[in-house]
């Protein structure tokens, strides 16, 4: 089950997080994510941290956040941007190390669309799963929230494949889940950079379109899904 992104996040943390430093310049998750649960004085529940993309926004206004994933590598780069307050956990989206009916919010950034990739065949299967998880994590008044890809490179939100797309419709007809979206472009300080700073992530035929475009500014946008209650 190794595959590109699997390596990224085994292996390269640090240049992951340097490109998601791009990410979302005019900051139009933040105030998404407000109008969906305030913050203040949650607890939080984070699955599929990565570095701490997620987890940097929401320190500010929460009462605690607990920051999960499966890969030590990049909880080790998160540990080193994030406060001290913040607890860590290496823990699978599918059962996680915490109790139950601990969390106001849990929360999951660019985490389970992957599923659909690595479990082609069963990916509804394991994505129940972490939803399920979820589910038992938070306090019956709680909330859950989604962020997945709706197109790096995307001036409208359209799903990057047939397979995300069948999920996100699962996820709103099957899950019951609720869906916005925003713009996350990642701004980079000239067309080389953007270029090298998402090469190694899209791959080669991405970085030719952002030097064809002339794209320092690169458009992107994200779907943001929640359900209040079970």
């Amino acid at each position: 089950m190794t595959d590109h992104f699997q390596q990224i996040y085994a292996q390269q943390a640090d240049q992951y997080d340097r490109m998601v430093s791009h990410e979302d310049y005019q900051g139009n998750i933040l105030p998404a994510l407000q109008a969906i649960r305030p913050l203040k004085d949650l607890e939080v529940i984070e699955f599929g941290a990565g570095t701490g993309r997620v987890t940097r926004l929401l320190v500010p206004h929460v009462r605690h956040i607990w920051a999960c994933d499966l890969s030590r590598h990049m909880l080790i780069t998160a540990r080193d941007r994030l406060p001290e307050a913040v607890s860590l956990i290496v823990g699978d989206n599918r059962q996680m190390p915490v109790r139950s009916e601990c969390a106001d919010l849990v929360i999951a950034g660019w985490s389970f669309g992957h599923a659909t990739g690595w479990y082609q065949d069963r990916w509804a299967d394991e994505i129940g799963l972490a939803l399920d998880e979820m589910a038992r994590i938070m306090r019956p008044d709680g909330t859950r929230v989604i962020l997945e890809t709706l197109g790096t490179g995307n001036q409208t939100p359209i799903a990057p494949n047939e397979t995300l797309a069948a999920y996100y419709h699962w996820l709103e007809t099957e899950r019951g889940f609720q869906r916005t979206w925003v713009r996350t472009d990642l701004k980079f300080e000239s067309i080389d950079a953007a270029v090298q700073g998402t090469r190694f992530f899209f791959g080669d035929a991405f970085a030719d379109q952002v030097r064809r475009e002339g794209w320092s500014t690169i458009p992107e946008c994200t779907g943001i899904w929640w359900r209040s209650g079970r």
